[in-house]
C-alpha cells in the first residue's frame, strides 16, 4: 500500500513548486498527459499550460509525457510543444519510466513524475524510486472505462490507508 502513497500531493500542476523541486535535486518530469495536463478530451494544450511548461524549461528542468493513451492522441498533443514523448506506456511498468529518464537523462534521485492516478503513475513512479506527485484529475466525466476501474480500485485503497 505504501507504493500508492505519493510524495506530494496537489490540487493542480500549477500549485507544484518547481523551486522547491529544483532544490530537491530534480532536474527532469515525467508528466502524465490526460486528466493531468489537460482534460481527457482536450486536443490542445491552454495557453496557461503553455507557460507554466516554458517557466519549467527556462529554470532548465527537461520534461517528458508519458502516457498510455495512443500514437494519435499523445503525438497531436506533444508535438506541437516541442515536447519528447512516450505512447502505449502501460504505465505502472517500469520500461516506460525507464525510456523516459534516457530521453530526460537523468536517474530516478533527479526525476520526478507528475500524474493523477495512483495505480498509474504513483506506483509506477514510487517502484522506481522517482519523486511523485498526485494531482486531483481534471475532467472525470471524460475518462475511459479503465481509468474508471482504476479510480473505484484508488478509492478502495485510500479507505484502507486511512484505517
Amino acid at each position: 500500500m505504501k507504493k500508492l502513497v505519493p510524495r506530494q500531493s496537489v490540487h493542480t500542476i500549477y500549485d507544484i513548486d518547481a523551486n522547491h523541486l529544483w532544490g530537491f535535486g530534480v532536474r527532469g518530469i515525467i508528466t502524465d498527459l490526460d486528466n493531468t495536463l489537460v482534460g481527457a478530451r482536450d486536443p490542445h494544450a491552454t495557453p496557461e499550460l503553455i507557460e507554466w511548461l516554458n517557466r519549467l524549461q527556462k529554470m532548465g528542468f527537461k520534461v517528458v509525457i508519458v502516457s498510455n493513451n495512443n500514437h494519435g492522441r499523445v503525438s497531436a498533443f506533444a508535438e506541437p510543444l516541442g515536447i519528447p514523448f512516450i505512447h502505449r506506456a502501460k504505465k505502472p511498468t517500469n520500461v516506460s519510466f525507464h525510456r523516459a529518464m534516457k530521453l530526460l537523462g537523468t536517474n530516478a534521485r533527479q526525476t520526478a513524475v507528475i500524474g493523477d492516478q495512483m495505480l498509474t503513475d504513483v506506483l509506477g513512479g514510487n517502484r522506481m524510486g522517482l519523486y511523485t506527485i498526485l494531482v486531483q484529475p481534471i475532467s472525470i466525466k471524460d475518462e475511459g472505462f479503465f481509468t474508471k476501474i482504476n479510480r473505484r480500485i484508488e478509492k478502495w485503497a485510500l479507505a484502507r490507508m486511512k484505517k
